[in-house]
């Protein structure tokens, strides 16, 4: 269009900006729209926000919303929505703080918003805090809004505010009840998602959304023969045709229970094509189970399918480290590194008095580090003598076992977990999040951490929650 001369107007240059999910075409394009006079369009601006929002420019889309002289509320979301799919979800909460110093009443859009990023923060406290505001703004029998909450009081480790909300619903629909059961599931309470289920099908039809949702949750709480009959009730009594992630999770089930070969068999019988989430499912059982041909086999489809994804090549290797297989699992990092795949960075959050603190393995930021470390090497000491033994394969480095050990002390989880037993009441609760799957041997340490401690831990990772007391987890190892 532009060839021929025709000056683009708002319509096609938003419609434009729609499509564009690379910095360097959003660069170009930005230049059209200051050549052509729209680069103080109000509309031109909120989309540009999202389009240097979605290529990743943060900054860039931030100028764009402070050049915005009379911000109204599509603007102010925008902005707020782009931090969240950023993962930046503390710079969204001050937004939305800003926001209402500036007298701009959220809508619907702009809670949702603000709920997502309070789940990625995992803080209860918070979580609190915009239900008040939800409240406060009159938002009564909103389904979306009410269910999202759920979701929210879920992800923060509070079934029972979940519950109380979901009873409270004066209307609900499949994603409502989907979502509860879905809860239930990654708490490990599979018996009770069980039981929600089959109130469900009272009153509403199940659907594939549905279906996930409790087989996952039979699948985390070991429940195989129920799992079977939810499988084969899907086609048979409600119409629905399995789609590959009920086949995934019905892989997941056996494969936790150690039942890999039937896992496999399972998927070569499969009427569909096994798609990455069916084999990842496979894998990571083969990690719990120390199956290393299997996870070979399950791997190798993986490198073809999924190669972009660094939890697959990490995976293997652990399970080849943890065989004894050294220069294997070398050879999957060197493999990993050949093509580009960076490993995602594993950190653990901690709330404590309303403030958000995050570690990472090795962390020496926080203000308390060396009283950190003091008192993680008393901790180390205690249970140690409870019983604890670390599990060195979770430390691929090839160095000294001394060296290995302190290696595995520095991991985030037990960081963030010494950080809460300094700074909370002896009473209380310690919540982290884990943005990958739990380590095995945290998993490991902090139920001899409960024991020693008499302190109760609820620890999310990027699978499910795990609740630490008396020296025992809800997942019952099973995870």
């Amino acid at each position: 269009m532009l060839n021929e001369g025709i000056a683009p107007n708002r319509g096609s240059i938003l419609n434009a900006m729609a499509c564009i999910h690379r910095e360097h075409e959003a660069d170009d394009f930005c230049r059209v729209v200051i050549d052509n006079g729209l680069d103080s369009d109000q509309f031109v601006q909120n989309a540009a926000m999202g389009m240097y929002a979605r290529c990743g420019r943060i900054d860039v889309a931030r100028r764009f919303f402070d050049g915005i002289l009379d911000k109204d509320l599509v603007a102010w979301t925008s902005m707020i929505e782009a931090y969240v799919q950023a993962d930046l979800p503390i710079n969204a909460l001050e937004l939305f703080k800003q926001m209402k110093l500036q007298g701009i009443v959220p809508d619907s859009v702009t809670l949702l918003s603000l709920i997502h990023a309070v789940s990625n923060l995992a803080s209860f406290q918070l979580a609190r805090f915009v239900h008040g505001v939800i409240t406060r703004s009159f938002f009564k029998n909103h389904i979306a809004l009410d269910t999202a909450v759920i979701d929210l009081y879920v992800k923060c480790g509070n079934l029972e505010y979940a519950r109380n909300c979901f009873d409270r619903m004066s209307a609900r629909n499949l994603i409502s009840w989907s979502t509860m059961i879905s809860g239930y599931g990654m708490h490990g309470h599979g018996r009770e998602a069980l039981c929600l289920f089959d109130q469900m099908k009272a009153s509403i039809k199940p659907d594939h959304i549905a279906f996930v949702s409790v087989l996952s949750a039979c699948s985390h709480g070991g429940l195989i023969a129920e799992g079977w009959e939810c499988f084969k009730a899907m086609n048979r009594d409600f119409g629905v045709t399995p789609r590959t992630e009920h086949y995934a999770c019905m892989v997941d089930l056996l494969g936790r229970a150690g039942r890999l070969s039937e896992a496999q068999a399972f998927i070569e019988r499969m009427p569909i094509t096994p798609d990455a989430g069916v084999w990842g499912a496979l894998l990571g059982a083969c990690r719990i189970h120390s199956n290393l041909d299997t996870a070979e086999t399950a791997a190798r489809h993986l490198f073809n399918l999924d190669a972009e994804n660094p939890g697959r090549y990490i995976l293997l290797s652990n399970i080849y480290a943890s065989s004894g297989k050294r220069k294997e699992a070398d050879d999957i990092r060197a493999l990993m590194k050949s093509r580009g795949v960076r490993k995602t960075v594993g950190h653990t959050i901690i709330e404590i008095k309303n403030k958000v603190y995050t570690f990472v393995a090795g962390d020496t930021s926080n203000p308390q580090t060396d009283l950190i470390y003091s008192e993680l090497r008393k901790l180390m000491d205690r249970i140690q003598e409870a019983g604890y033994v670390p599990d060195l394969s979770f430390v691929l480095h090839d160095t000294q076992e001394e060296t290995k050990e302190k290696m595995l002390y520095a991991h985030s989880e037990k960081l963030a977990i010494v950080f809460g037993l300094m700074n909370s009441a002896p009473e209380s609760k310690i919540r982290i999040r884990k943005n990958l799957r739990v380590c095995g041997d945290c998993h490991n340490a902090t139920k001899f951490i409960s024991e020693v401690t008499k302190r109760e831990i609820v620890m999310r990772d990027a699978h499910r929650f795990h609740h630490f007391k008396t020296g025992s987890c809800s997942c019952g190892d099973y995870w």
